[in-house]
């Protein structure tokens, strides 16, 4: 695969460990979420984003409010436009990885379980109509190679974000390495 494509059009992190409630829950909407998806094509105004999304201005504009709060999206430019400067907004990063603050060492942010509820539904719908690809898999492997195959998971996934935007219909991508309360032979 090619990383040739300017997807999106301006500068990002490649990634930003979310931890704040504000973020979380502003990433939580269905509306935020689209935005975010959306942006990850291309800087875009408020106009745009509400005519993709089929809502009025007002509304897009208060949720991608909520998002600039939350510094999930940034405006990455303007464009004056007959006497208005009209920004164009971008997200903070390609990758959003929920996150947990860990308090029994350092602090730091580290990465923690997510909510898959808007997968579970879109894949619910997906396979009502006998569309969904899905596989689950359950392996004995000590957590490092977990870690390790996680790490390719999240670049896979980074490939599917940066795939050339084509076609009419969107498709979701999502993934899941956990600790399963499975039975397991003797070694």
């Amino acid at each position: 695969m090619s990383n040739s494509i300017p997807i999106p059009d301006y500068e990002l992190a490649d990634e930003i460990v979310v931890t704040a409630h504000a973020q979380l829950r502003a990433m939580g909407n269905p509306i935020r979420s689209n935005i975010l998806d959306l942006l990850l094509e291309r800087a875009a105004t408020v106009t745009e984003l509400a005519e993709a999304l089929e809502r009025p201005k007002s509304t897009v504009a208060h949720h991608v409010n909520v998002l600039l709060v939350a510094e999930l999206l940034k405006v990455v430019r303007t464009q004056r436009v007959r006497a208005i400067d009209e920004r164009y907004y971008g997200r903070t990063a390609s990758l959003f990885r929920v996150g947990v603050v860990d308090r029994s060492d350092t602090g730091a942010p580290r990465v923690g379980p997510n909510p898959l509820a808007e997968a579970a539904v879109e894949a619910g719908l997906a396979h009502d109509r006998d569309e969904l690809r899905s596989t689950t898999r359950h392996v004995r492997i000590p957590e490092e190679v977990a870690d390790e195959f996680w790490e390719r998971v999240v670049g896979l996934a980074q490939d599917f974000s940066k795939l050339p935007r084509s076609g009419d219909d969107v498709h979701g991508f999502v993934a899941a390495v956990y600790r399963a309360d499975r039975g397991k032979l003797p070694q």
